[in-house]
């Protein structure tokens, strides 16, 4: 009797939470699904003549062939600011957990590119590539490395670098944090017993500092996946999927079927499509765990 008394309990703690989740989050994803079968555009939005078409509007999206570019844009800009951020982040959180006497001060200091808003980095960012008077041209000039100033934001590959390099400035924080918390919970008398066994740094690093941070390093790439893949604020702000879709993501390419040319079906469509690659992901994260967790048990 105490026992479904707890549990009792236990539901109505958590149903606020899951009428927050159902309203906000399952309704809208259960409507975008629905409104992707059908066609609905700007002529029709209001006349509620909205005729059933199916997977037609999947088809009209790989047919243009944007949708394919860009599912590839995503994964290269995901894919390349993951690496740099880990990188970046893990030397900086090995840095940091090094006692020295400025160092609570400056792992602050870092923290300060992830607590901006993304709009305001990527107009910093927008005028440091700009072609006159950015800043990145003047100290190339000044260095005598380009005779005429490099045009960033309307060169293809040079684009892509400019969104990469300022979503990795914002997200180096993140994974240093997340790093640094994981090698808190590494036990000092490890490296004690390795050094006094001869292991130099290099194969302290790799044989136990890589290995015992394997769920936090875990859990960090699937979250810098899934934060990284739906970016928006930079590319629309800096680039708007330009130059000629080259920096075009799934996520800017929605907004652009749904808010530029109105095609709301289309747009829900594209948006179905990269909820799909993240739950995909989710999936892969949750199976990766439960194998640690068997491994480990």
């Amino acid at each position: 009797m105490a026992r479904s008394k707890d549990r009792a309990a236990g539901y109505l703690f958590v149903l606020p939470a899951l009428l927050y989740m159902l309203f906000f989050v399952g309704y809208p994803i259960v409507d975008n699904f629905r409104l992707s079968m059908f066609d609905v555009n700007v002529m029709n939005i209001s006349s509620g003549d909205q005729p059933f078409i199916g997977l037609d509007n999947y088809k009209e999206l790989f047919r243009k062939g944007i949708i394919v570019t860009s599912l590839t844009n995503t994964l290269i800009y995901t894919v390349a600011c993951i690496v740099f951020q880990f990188i970046i982040g893990l030397a900086f959180a090995l840095l940091f957990s090094r006692p020295f006497r400025m160092a609570e001060r400056l792992r602050g200091l870092v923290m300060i590119s992830w607590l901006l808003p993304a709009t305001i980095t990527a107009m910093t960012y927008k005028f440091m590539f700009g072609t006159s008077g950015g800043i990145v041209n003047e100290l190339l000039a000044m260095l005598h490395l380009t005779g005429e100033p490099v045009e960033w934001l309307v060169t293809p590959f040079t684009a892509m670098f400019a969104l990469v390099l300022a979503n990795t400035w914002i997200g180096i924080p993140f994974n240093m944090m997340l790093l640094t918390t994981g090698l808190t919970t590494i036990p000092k008398d490890i490296y004690e017993s390795a050094s006094i066994d001869g292991a130099n740094a290099i194969k302290r690093f790799f044989r136990i500092t890589l290995p015992l941070l394997k769920p936090a390093i875990l859990s960090l790439l699937v979250l810098g996946f899934i934060y990284t893949f739906k970016v928006f604020e930079l590319v629309v702000i800096m680039t708007k999927g330009g130059p000629v879709n080259s920096t075009q993501m799934m996520s800017t390419y929605a907004y652009k079927l749904s808010f530029d040319e109105f095609n709301f079906s289309q747009g829900a469509a594209a948006s179905n499509l990269m909820f799909l690659v993240l739950l995909v992901i989710g999936f892969i994260y949750l199976r990766l765990v439960y194998r640690e967790e068997v491994s480990g048990s």
